[in-house]
């Protein structure tokens, strides 16, 4: 099947409007081509998606952006910087949370900054601050056992903020709670976004999802995965919650975007 030709709905950006620049990335495991010949730009404070079907590499490609896992090909830049591994100005929330079972919540949050040698006090300071942005306050002193799936995947979150990296890398970070807080979860990523004002790159197999939490979406084809389309939903984001949800241009973009990924299906 080809690839849809690419729809891009933006001007042209300029390089001080580009967070992340990734150019001809191409992965192979093995026999196995799983991406090729990936070029995207990732603009500054905005929330983008990628989305595709199952298998066609949306998770190797953050991972890749990480600096986790070496292309076979083709480079990333991050503020002009070829990507060489992990760094500072990248913060990966990661499926299954990846929390220290042992840590509690104040000392999980804290982590990345008692890494960079920062003092007991000014570490607890910005964990807790970043704590009850998520919305767990009164649990610092819980252990992940202790905690519900969604609570798991705040702590998660938290501790994403708390090292003030630029850029935000979710792989499908609401993938394992219920609808109710998946939607809730989806309305508070919104806020942070906003109050934040950070580079966020958010992987979901959920069209609905991508739609509401995103200033562009970029659909990725059946692996090989290329670039298939990159689509940039008009909706008012003043509006409430529900009412973005009934919006006509929120339900066209869902539309628009199932039509481009159901002959990806089986």
């Amino acid at each position: 099947m080809s690839v849809p030709t690419a729809s891009i709905h933006a001007m042209p950006r300029t390089e001080s409007e580009v967070a992340v620049e990734v150019r001809g990335i191409c992965k192979n495991y093995g026999d196995v081509e799983a991406l090729r010949q990936i070029d995207l730009d990732f603009p500054r404070g905005k929330l983008t998606t990628l989305l595709g079907p199952s298998g066609c590499g949306k998770t190797t490609l953050l991972k890749i952006i990480a600096g986790l896992v070496e292309p076979t090909s083709g480079d990333v830049r991050v503020n002009e910087k070829i990507v060489t591994g992990p760094g500072p100005e990248r913060a990966f929330v990661f499926q299954d949370f990846a929390l220290m079972p042992w840590a509690t919540v104040m000392r999980n949050v804290a982590f990345g900054l008692e890494l960079k040698g920062m003092g007991k006090a000014e570490r607890q300071s910005i964990a807790r601050h970043y704590i009850a942005e998520v919305g767990l306050t009164g649990f610092e002193d819980k252990y992940p056992h202790e905690l519900s799936g969604g609570m798991r995947q705040r702590v998660g979150l938290a501790r994403a903020f708390a090292v003030n990296a630029e850029v935000l890398l979710l792989d499908e970070p609401f993938s394992a709670v219920d609808e109710q807080n998946r939607r809730k979860f989806q309305e508070d990523l919104l806020q942070l976004v906003e109050k934040e004002r950070k580079t966020f790159i958010f992987v979901t197999h959920s069209i609905e999802e991508a739609v509401y939490v995103s200033d562009r979406i970029v659909l990725l084809s059946r692996r090989p995965s290329r670039v298939a389309q990159i689509i940039e939903p008009t909706i008012d984001r003043t509006a409430s919650p529900d009412a973005i949800r009934r919006d006509q241009g929120y339900l066209d973009t869902v539309e628009e975007i199932w039509q481009g990924l159901k002959h990806y299906v089986d």
